[in-house]
């Protein structure tokens, strides 16, 4: 059904994660390219001043091992990438950067704020140019 699908995954959540990769997998065309992505949020500068400075390095090796152990774990064969900075903007860059045609994102339970979709799906349902699928 899609030839390039994006599934980003927030390490705090993993296995939602793991339950959107699997279902890309099941909607990949074959020769189809699944790319699995975190998107690490830059820290505002006024809060960095009081963080170790190797915290958004430490992020994204951490998020690049994860990412892989999913992909080993699953036996899903997928492209790992991490981008940085808001995370719906990194997701929506990389479905343009890679021509996707589907992005699969898990929601969270929302609260009063945000209370049919999640604040990051919410932005990304809005502005993307593919398909989403919003996973519950």
């Amino acid at each position: 059904m899609y030839k390039k699908i994006i599934v980003p995954v927030e390490m705090g959540t993993i296995e939602r994660g793991e339950r959107a990769f699997r279902k890309a997998a099941t909607l990949l065309d074959a020769g189809g390219e699944i790319i699995l992505l975190n998107v690490v949020q830059d820290v505002p500068t006024y809060i960095a001043v009081d963080l170790p400075a190797e915290l958004i390095d430490n992020a994204i090796d951490d998020g690049r091992a994860q990412l892989e152990q999913l992909r080993l774990r699953t036996g899903i064969p997928a492209k790992v990438e991490i981008g940085r900075g808001p995370a719906a903007h990194g997701i929506l860059a990389a479905a343009q950067a890679h021509g996707a045609d589907l992005i699969i994102v898990a929601s969270h339970v929302p609260d009063f704020s945000n209370y049919f979709i999640g604040a990051t799906a919410d932005r990304v349902v809005r502005h993307a140019k593919c398909s989403v699928l919003v996973d519950r």
